[in-house]
């Protein structure tokens, strides 16, 4: 994975292309991906309630805007996922990012499974969640909240599953000090205990729970 570079113009657009960690699959991982039960699918739609360090936010999502997107989102929120997650890249005016585990070993699992792309329906409005990438077919277990308009994003295929509703303000407080200083392959090998110890600043969020839609499908 390319290093991400501060943002500057079109930079900027290039730095989120490549957020999400690229690894060779290891074939006992492989293996274990195979024998994995079949993700859930999502409700057509449901809101999500992120308790965080600074507060709380609402996430309402749709999931005809992004099927696989929407599900994988889903799976993650019910499996707890989300607990103690670092917001470790935020951008005022562009993005805050989160998604890596604080636990390296959870954090690798999940990134070894990719789910397709798809078309992009709705724009990158401020306040869409969307999962980020590292190329094609890359989407995982990190993701971003658009903290501005950036239709630029559409034509490179970040797809918006969902939107912020009640929070907004949270979101966009939560601590952009360290920039883009965070080190993705260092969180990657040691999780919360190197953020920490060198971000101690950091937001991160306390829980994600299901608040709100149909029951989803089996």
């Amino acid at each position: 994975m390319k290093r991400l570079i501060p943002l500057a113009a079109a930079a900027a657009i290039v730095a989120i292309a490549g957020c999400a960690r690229k690894e060779a699959a290891k074939p006992a991982q492989t293996a274990a991906a195979a024998q994995a039960p079949a993700a859930p699918v999502a409700p057509d739609s449901f809101q999500v309630r992120f308790e965080t360090s600074r507060g709380p936010f609402t996430v309402a999502v749709t999931r005809s805007l992004s099927p696989l997107g929407a599900d994988r989102f889903y799976e993650l929120v019910m499996t707890g996922y989300f607990t103690d997650v670092r917001f470790f890249r935020v951008v005022p005016g562009f993005v805050v990012q989160f998604g890596m585990n604080g636990d390296p070993k959870v954090n690798g699992m999940w990134a070894d499974r990719k789910i397709a792309d798809e078309p992009v329906k709705e724009t990158n409005a401020k306040g869409t969640i969307v999962f980020a990438t590292s190329g094609p077919n890359t989407r995982s277990n990190q993701l971003f909240i658009n903290l501005a308009d950036n239709p630029r994003l559409d034509g490179m295929g970040f797809t918006p599953f969902g939107r912020v509703t009640d929070g907004m303000n949270v979101v966009e407080s939560i601590y952009s000090g360290y920039g883009e200083s965070p080190d993705q392959d260092q969180i990657t090998a040691s999780g919360n205990a190197y953020l920490q110890r060198m971000f101690p600043k950091l937001d991160y969020i306390k829980s994600a729970t299901i608040v709100g839609g149909a029951a989803a499908a089996h």
